[in-house]
């Protein structure tokens, strides 16, 4: 008659259906996790035995119970040390040049923003303002092909325009960078100086300078007669693409060695060496404004880095695979 009870106490206990559930609840009960050549379904009918076992004596809950509170002491104890290393950031200490950009920087785009805003408001009250755009879009939509060029022997990897319009400059992973003169479409020059493939170039905002970049590791600056002005050196992995500071007092690099970095035009000192991405970074930008950089890489997160204190303002998150 006893052994009929503990049948139907058996039958009415929820035994979990999952084997590796089956091994953890026996785990907790201080049972063997297996048996020699138990299976699936006699290890769970074990299982079921026991808890009817310890559920007739009284003991089942109770033990249970001791075993989820120590899982939930551990848990906490595992979050705190978890949270204990997240609360810290790091910081290294910059130089006097970076100081003096940094202030300089923030100078330059207050009064930018300045103007930006008063800009913005003069739109807003502008009623011809509907009227600007529609044109606007007008023209992009009638927009054709002028003309096609073979740029090099090996496919191109960059181009940009000069601030004028009349100089177009490409790159391509052989190494050179072109310039052509617009509209006729003719090669005015050719830079020669990076072992290794050209990965981007863009033209200065104010002087008549253009910058390129290469997997050769580093960064160099160019005047329009093709001349070499300086080289920017310190990258450990190949350069992905460049960009000019609005100032165009500054040069900023990305690279596949997770860091992007911040140099002094005139100078050629590496002012900034910004870390914040897990893999490799890949483009970046600044605001009009000057006041901020927006990076991105393969780690498929972009960050935006304020200049003038050094600090990631926002991490744009929501991407899946690499940019």
């Amino acid at each position: 008659m006893q052994e009929l009870l503990m049948k139907r106490r058996a039958k009415a206990l929820a035994v979990p259906t999952n084997d590796m559930a089956v091994r953890t609840r026996l785990r907790r009960l201080g049972e063997p996790i297996t048996l020699f050549g138990e299976r699936e379904m006699e290890r769970r009918e074990r299982l079921r035995t026991i808890m009817a076992k310890l559920d007739a004596e009284g003991q089942l809950e109770k033990l249970m119970k001791a075993h989820e509170e120590e899982e939930a002491a551990a848990s906490a104890a595992k979050a705190d040390v978890e949270e204990e290393f997240v609360q810290y950031p790091f910081y290294t200490e910059g130089t006097k040049a970076l100081l003096d950009a940094r202030v300089d920087i923030a100078k330059y785009s207050l009064v930018r923003a300045a103007l930006r805003i008063k800009c913005a408001e003069r739109k807003r009250d502008d009623p011809d303002m509907d009227a600007e755009l529609d044109w606007a879009l007008k023209q992009a939509g009638n927009l054709v092909l002028d003309c096609s060029e073979i740029g090099d022997d090996r496919p191109l990897s960059g181009c940009s325009f000069s601030q004028d319009g009349k100089l177009l400059a490409t790159c391509s992973l052989s190494g050179v960078t072109k310039l052509w003169s617009m509209p006729e479409v003719k090669k005015v020059t050719t830079l020669k100086g990076h072992t290794e493939c050209a990965t981007d170039v863009t033209f200065s905002p104010v002087h008549d300078h253009l910058a390129t970049a290469s997997a050769d590791r580093t960064a160099r600056l160019w005047n329009t007669e093709g001349t070499l002005l300086r080289t920017f050196e310190g990258h450990l992995d190949r350069l992905a693409r460049i960009s000019f500071h609005p100032s165009g007092k500054y040069l900023g690099t990305t690279s596949f060695d997770k860091t992007w970095r911040l140099w002094d035009v005139d100078t050629g000192e590496e002012l900034l060496l910004q870390e914040g991405h897990s893999r490799s970074v890949y483009g970046l930008d600044f605001h009009h404004d000057g006041s901020l950089a927006a990076s991105c890489g393969l780690d498929a997160l972009a960050r935006v880095w304020d200049l003038r204190t050094g600090k990631s303002v926002l991490a744009l998150e929501g991407h899946f695979s690499q940019f």
